[in-house]
């Protein structure tokens, strides 16, 4: 077993496990729907949360000729992973007699806060292994450097449509991703 495949047992179940509590949320959502409105905004943070579980899986994959199993990958990549599990176990209220919109309210700030710490987490540990180099194009300016002013400002935004807005800018970025190389 290579040093990355005993790193990715641990990672890689806490990133499935994220992935599975955000589609139990919703899927209680969907059940529960004649009882309260998911709302666009639960669902934008949610398809966010797992499009950027997804992506930090990709560059995990992309990096594993260069991670080296060591006590700091080990216990950094339980607290990135153990914060992507926490953000998506907090997008969808586990009572759905909640209102969506006011958990929204409470929660959101946690969950773009967790999400940007990953990346901020992500993009250290890339930046540490291949430099700055390749994070200076306007592809990487765009996709990569975006995320964090407008996750910030969906943080802290007050209008709902500002945050809707900002929240399909962050979706829309994965997309872009695979269609802009």
């Amino acid at each position: 077993m290579s040093g990355f495949e005993f790193a990715f047992t641990l990672f890689g179940l806490l990133l499935g496990l994220a992935l599975t509590e955000g589609l139990s949320g919703l899927a209680r959502a969907i059940k529960n729907r004649h009882i309260s409105q998911i709302g666009w905004a639960t669902t934008l943070l949610g398809l966010f949360v797992a499009c950027d579980v997804v992506s930090f899986w990709m560059y995990g994959w992309s990096l594993r000729d260069k991670l080296q199993v060591s006590w700091p990958l080990m216990f950094g990549g339980f607290v990135v992973t153990g914060t992507y599990y926490v953000c998506a176990a907090l997008v969808f209220p586990s009572d759905n007699e909640v209102d969506f919109e006011a958990h929204f309210d409470r929660i959101r700030g946690l969950v773009l806060g967790g999400a940007v710490f990953c990346n901020i987490a992500l993009l250290a540990l890339t930046i540490s292994f291949v430099g700055l180099s390749p994070f200076g194009d306007i592809r990487t300016l765009v996709i990569t450097w975006t995320l964090f002013p407008v996750a910030a400002f969906a943080m802290f935004a007050k209008d709902r449509r500002v945050i809707v807005g900002c929240l399909v800018w962050l979706i829309a970025l994965y997309p872009l991703s695979l269609v802009w190389s």
